[in-house]
């Protein structure tokens, strides 16, 4: 999420790939005062900095670093803080024509450090931007249009070269040759989902389910977050507590998942699930008062961002 806050151009360049001890993260926390006065003096609003065009770039950046499922969550959110609609099939659509090229954890052997160490998240940035993957006449925090700062940073830097790494890949021979992220959609998920498919774990898969009905027993069975390896599929819209199809499935019925045609199917007949909705009963809410209670009442669901003021 950093990584796509810079692309956003509500950090300073290099911000996301500083080492937290760096002098170079140092450097910056010392200069954000004269950064925060200019914003102020000229009056630079996070809406002026946030556009559809900066969005887009964030998304772009997501993919080619193999970036967390979360970006899709947070990104909408912001977006719909400053007016702009951003949805999910906007994120498939950056996703069909950019490329995965970062062999960096959790689904890759090196770290963001290694990519300090490259030349920063700025120097992939500007490759993007030479490219034309990215737009740089959006204003960013320094006042200046991601271009400019860029332009700079290659001046001090250098441009991103290939020869001697395998940090990130060439164009033209990428990890993968659409985004990890795919927004899947079918009778399990009619209001999308979300999944992280790097390619190593092929474009298909075919298993029984196994249902559980809490969060306990679930962590029981996995290591109790959204995985970096294997079909990880999340933000399932609508949700059971809704009575969205994922409350109906039972052990051992057949879900197929199609990363490429990116569909989500829960084979079960129809009939059967309509009989099974019938004797469904949300379960009770598991606070009665409060703000949690509050926000269960208010909150959107995962392809909406989760906002609460929608």
């Amino acid at each position: 999420m950093a990584s796509a806050i810079e692309a956003l151009g509500m950090t300073l360049p290099g911000s996301s790939s500083f080492p937290a001890e760096s002098t170079e993260k140092h450097d910056e926390c010392a200069s954000i005062g004269p950064v925060m006065h200019n914003l102020l003096a000229k009056n630079i609003l996070p809406r002026q900095i946030m556009t559809r065009s900066a969005f887009e770039n964030a998304l772009v950046l997501t993919m080619i670093l193999g970036g967390s499922t979360n970006a899709v969550l947070h990104l909408i959110a912001i977006a719909h803080s400053v007016g702009i609609k951003l949805g999910i099939d906007d994120v498939q659509n950056v996703s069909d024509r950019i490329p995965f090229l970062a062999d960096i954890k959790p689904s890759g052997k090196y770290v963001m450090e290694d990519i300090y160490k490259l030349g920063g998240i700025p120097k992939i940035l500007a490759f993007l931007l030479e490219n034309k993957l990215i737009d740089g006449n959006n204003l960013t925090i320094t006042g200046r249009t991601l271009g400019e700062n860029l332009e700079e940073w290659t001046h001090k830097y250098g441009a991103l070269e290939f020869r001697n790494q395998d940090i990130i890949r060439p164009l033209d021979n990428p990890i993968k040759s659409t985004g990890h992220i795919r927004i899947l959609k079918g009778n399990l998920a009619p209001g999308g989902a979300v999944a992280k498919i790097t390619g190593k774990e092929g474009l298909g898969f075919v298993g029984k389910a196994r249902a559980f009905d809490s969060e306990d027993d679930f962590v029981k069975a996995t290591q109790g977050r959204t995985g970096s390896h294997g079909f990880c599929i999340g933000h399932v819209v609508p949700e059971a507590q809704e009575g969205g199809p994922i409350a109906l499935v039972k052990d051992g019925d057949i879900i197929a998942v199609d990363a490429v045609k990116n569909t989500i199917e829960l084979r079960v007949p129809e009939e059967e699930l309509e009989r099974r909705r019938a004797e469904w009963k949300a379960p009770p809410l598991k606070v009665t008062q409060g703000t949690l209670y509050k926000y269960t009442k208010v909150v959107t669901d995962a392809s909406h961002g989760c906002v609460t003021d929608a």
